[in-house]
Order: C-alpha cells, then structure tokens, then sequence
C-alpha cells in the first residue's frame, strides 16, 4: 500500500494519435510544478504524494479532476482493506464507486461495489446511501494495481501548457487582460506577460501590482517571463502629433508592433490581448479591426465573448481580482478624447503615422531596447 495520487484529464483523452505528446506534457507539467514523481498509466497519472501539495495541482491546466488515496495490489482483499484507511474520522452513510479497466479482473464494476460497500458496513455499522453519502469511495480497477480514495479534487481542466506553443500577452492592471493570460494558458498556451508603463505616471505601489499579478498566474504556469516596456517617449509623440480623437487608437497599435517584435525574439506564435467585444471605445468592431491589422501574428481574444460579471467572477476564481482592482494609472488614458473615435478607419490612422517628422517604428526599437526583463519562478 503506498499513498499517491491519480490524475485524470478530459480533452486529452480525445486527441488520438497526439494523445501521446498530450499525456508527456502534462505529467512534465506536473513533475516541474508539484516536484514530485508522477507517471503515465493507461487513461491516468499517478503521481507521488506530497504533504499539501492538492492546492498546486487544482491549478495545473489539462487536469480533470485527481484522487488522493492509496495505491494496492489487484487483489479484492487488499482492496478492501485500503478502504478502511481512506474514510474519514466521522461519517454516517457512504457509497462505493468502482471503475474497472482491467477487464481480465475475476469481478466486474457492479459485482466490486456490492463486495466492498458489504464489507465496509460490516466493519463500520454505517449505511449505505446511493444517493446523497456523507462519503464516497471511488476504487480504480488497472492492470497492475488499483488505486482507492476518497477525496477526490476538481482541477481547471483544459490542455496542458506548452502543447500549444508560446503566446505574448498584453497585460494592463486591469481586471481582464489577467483573466485572458488564464484562458491562454488553460488551452495550452505558454505565456509571456507584456506590460507597458508611464515612468511619469507610475507609482512603485503600481509596478509592485504588475508583478503580483505575474506571480499569481505562475501558480497556474509555473516559471513566467515578464517584458516591462517604457511607453512615455512614444505617447509624447503621439500627443504632439495625433488628435485626441484617435490617439488610444495608434497608442494600442504601437503597442501591438512591438508586441510582434518582441513575440519574434520569443519565438511566440501569437499575441493575446484582453479585449472584450464593445465593452470600451477602442473595442469596436471597427477599431479592433484597425488595431489588429499591424499584427503579423495572430491576434487571441479568450474573453471577446464574456459579459464583465463572468469576467469579474473568473478573476476571483483565479486569485488576480483583488490584486487588480487596486488602483493604478493606465497610460492608455493618458489625454484621449472624452469621446473618444469608436470606428476608426484605417487609411485615416495610417495617414497620422506616416506624418513627416513622426518616426514611431524607430522610436518602438529603442523602448523596446530598455525593457525590463523578470523571471518569475
């Protein structure tokens, strides 16, 4: 009998001949995060067990759900002397709930569940209760060994990160944008934050939030590259030269270039942004369009779809919701239009770029060149 974990996935289980690459990215995932053993066996993961390490694998993107109980020999004794060590200290009813792989095992699922369960409550004097138990016991039939729990933990579900390849997300101090870097990494993506700051307009309180918020979402990553890049020089520019009209216009497709530039050097393959479909001016249809279109790299929206209380909600899931609701100035703000433009068009905001004496491109390098770069483990 030797205490363990076993992981279960859902998607993965779906994705045929790739199931394999899936299945070694996740239990890598796991072994890097958690630092301890884990393994693949058929349609699961068992991984060693470590003393309060549940609350890291809840957040490992690609689990299901996991059980941490006790792994035994195949043998229906054994097993049922391991349920008698997964109940708890108090308990009034209880029901057995046995899957079985193993086909070549002399009972099937039914015909465990009526052994077991017959066995518990004579040892126990508790009832068994179908319905509505105080305790449930699931029991894993393999082809080695069998595994029994009864504390059983949901995970985030979704695909393990790093399957998808590296994303570049542009994270404000907001609510959403943090959110989006969860969903990136829930489908798979390995992120790398982005953050743009005003030197005059920041306070360390400020910068302080930003890499709090990257140290949150490395919980559900891991080990996490932070890009922090001065934007005052290129918004001086753009307030010397552009209406205020369309200024948080070209501010956001200046950042969306270097974004690119930098999604180079990462080797990223797409940029991921928290936009969220006309919750704000610039995130109309038609400024989108204008925005996005200087991306070379695919431009990822996870929440284009959310209403801001799911938005709210999924930030107090994930742990990033108090931390950005602290109060911060968004230099995105910075001396816009009170009415500012909600559909841009394109060759207007491209004729104010190419304004004699307004070199944004060559400006974009050298802020690009003074990045602050962070690992955050």
């Amino acid at each position: 009998m030797e205490k363990c974990v076993v992981v279960h996935y859902g998607e993965i289980g779906l994705k045929g001949k790739n199931r394999d690459f899936f299945e070694r990215k996740l239990v890598e995932n796991i072994k890097r995060i958690t630092k301890s053993k884990a393994k693949r066996k058929f349609g699961r993961i068992e991984v060693k067990y470590v003393n309060g390490f549940e609350e890291r694998l809840k957040k490992i993107p690609g689990i299901r759900y996991f059980g941490v109980g006790f792994k035994t020999e195949l043998d229906l004794e054994s097993i049922k002397e391991v349920t008698l060590q997964v109940l708890p200290d108090s308990f009034k009813t209880f029901k057995v709930s046995a899957s079985r792989s193993n086909k070549n095992f002399s009972l099937n699922s039914m015909e465990i569940n009526k052994e077991v369960g017959s066995f518990i409550a004579e040892k126990t004097g508790k009832k068994v209760d179908l319905g509505n138990p105080d305790v449930t016991v699931w029991i894993e039939v393999c082809e080695k060994e069998a595994y029994v729990y009864s504390t059983r933990m949901e995970g985030i579900g979704g695909l393990p990160i790093g399957t998808a390849g590296k994303v570049i997300s542009l994270v404000s101090g907001g609510i959403d944008s943090p959110v989006a870097s969860f969903m990136a990494m829930k489908r798979g993506c390995e992120v790398v934050m982005l953050h743009f700051f005003n030197r005059t307009l920041h306070s360390p309180q400020v910068r302080k939030k930003i890499y709090r918020l990257a140290e949150i979402l490395s919980e559900y990553q891991g080990d996490m590259r932070l890009y922090m890049v001065p934007f005052e020089e290129i918004q001086m520019e753009i307030i010397r030269t552009v209406p205020a009209k369309l200024r948080m216009i070209i501010y956001r497709r200046s950042m969306m270039r270097m974004a690119n530039t930098i999604a180079e050097r990462e080797n990223a393959k797409a940029i991921v942004t928290g936009d969220n479909l006309s919750q704000v001016a610039s995130q109309t249809l038609e400024n989108l369009n204008v925005i996005f279109s200087v991306s070379k790299l695919a431009v990822l929206s996870p929440l284009i779809g959310f209403d801001k209380e799911e938005i709210v909600n999924l930030a107090k899931k994930i742990g990033t919701y108090e931390t950005s609701i602290l109060p911060y100035e968004d230099c995105c703000s910075l001396m816009i239009a009170k009415h500012p433009e909600t559909k841009a068009r394109k060759e207007i905001v491209e004729e104010f770029e190419r304004f004699e004496g307004f070199n944004l491109v060559e400006l974009e390098k050298s802020v690009i060149g003074k990045a602050e770069i962070t690992e955050i483990d």
